[in-house]
């Protein structure tokens, strides 16, 4: 592998990264108004919430072949942060569609597709 193959695959991960930061920040701020009603900042667990994921985000080894965290086969998220995050998900995954209607639509393509892949491997 050459320089520029290295430096383009890092680019790619930093991109794929930045990218799931800003689907889940947007998922959380969606969580934290409507269940918290707050106005423009998060409130104090969701932005412990959101800090901590991105620590996960940050330091994730499978970043490069992962589709999602809920797909993935090492669980790194402690238990309690897991049931939160999973409550995020619940609540902002369908009113994404509202609030960003290309992110949800991409979200729901690469779901589909990883669900097709799995069905295709035990086959």
């Amino acid at each position: 592998m050459t320089n520029s193959d290295v430096t383009t695959s890092m680019n790619r991960l930093n991109q794929k990264r930045s990218k799931e930061k800003e689907t889940l920040q947007t998922m959380v701020r969606i969580y934290c108004h409507g269940n918290h009603h707050t106005k423009k900042d998060l409130c104090p667990e969701c932005s412990e919430l959101m800090e901590y994921a991105f620590q996960r985000i940050d330091q994730c080894p499978h970043m490069e072949t992962k589709t999602f965290c809920s797909q993935c086969k090492t669980h790194c998220y402690r238990k309690d942060m897991r049931e939160k995050i999973r409550q995020v998900m619940r609540y902002a995954g369908p009113r994404m569609l509202f609030h960003d209607p290309i992110t949800a639509l991409k979200h729901a393509w690469v779901t589909l597709r990883a669900k097709e892949r799995a069905s295709e491997r035990q086959s």
